[in-house]
């Protein structure tokens, strides 16, 4: 079992939790919650294997993924009241979820073959892609066109990868060092309240 798998696992996991998590207020059920933490787990990865032509879905041919979030379901249905008295709670695990998708669409697509930029970009899709469906079920404006440093901290983490990996950084560093460059951006950008100029 290799880091970028873990890391894939790990992502779906928090993305999972903070997609079921975004239902409090909307749906009182489990199916709601549950479906809505499955489509945001998926739909990053899904939208960047369907781009770059990788078939079948990740997720129809490992079972351990459907394990990992049907887990993270039950997880954030049981500690429900306890992980939404955590300030924060949904922010911390979208922003787990984003870095660790990064990194691991990047790896993913550069072990297609393709040019680096474009694995960037797939990096940046499978990040941010499961959110957009998660806000947009949920009615909410998605996370994405905010004035936030959101996506922008995922192509920058994304190109932050592909840097070290053209010097040669040992893989399993460049994941780590990538994921936590991504988390540091969204981290500062929230605190310090960095955003965009609007249009």
């Amino acid at each position: 079992m290799n880091i970028q798998y873990i890391l894939e696992l790990i992502g779906t996991f928090t993305f999972a939790i903070s997609g079921a998590l975004a239902v409090q207020g909307k749906s009182e059920d489990w199916f709601g919650a549950g479906f809505t933490g499955f489509v945001t787990a998926i739909g990053g990865g899904t939208l960047r294997d369907v781009l770059l032509g990788s078939y079948p879905l990740t997720w129809i041919t490992d079972i351990y993924i459907i394990y990992t979030i049907l887990v993270a379901i039950l997880i954030a249905g049981f500690f429900n009241k306890v992980l939404q008295k955590l300030r924060r709670t949904l922010s911390i695990f979208d922003t787990l979820g984003i870095a660790l998708f990064t990194v691991a669409g990047v790896e993913k697509a550069l072990s297609l073959g393709v040019r680096w930029e474009i694995a960037a970009i797939m990096g940046m899709f499978s990040a941010v892609f499961g959110g957009v469906i998660r806000d947009t079920l949920i009615n909410e404006t998605p996370v994405l066109f905010r004035k936030e440093i959101y996506a922008s901290a995922c192509l920058a983490g994304g190109l932050f990868y592909v840097m070290l990996n053209s010097f040669d950084i040992p893989r399993d560093w460049n994941f780590i060092c990538s994921a936590s460059f991504i988390v540091t951006l969204r981290v500062f950008a929230v605190k310090y309240h960095i955003n965009f100029p609007q249009i």
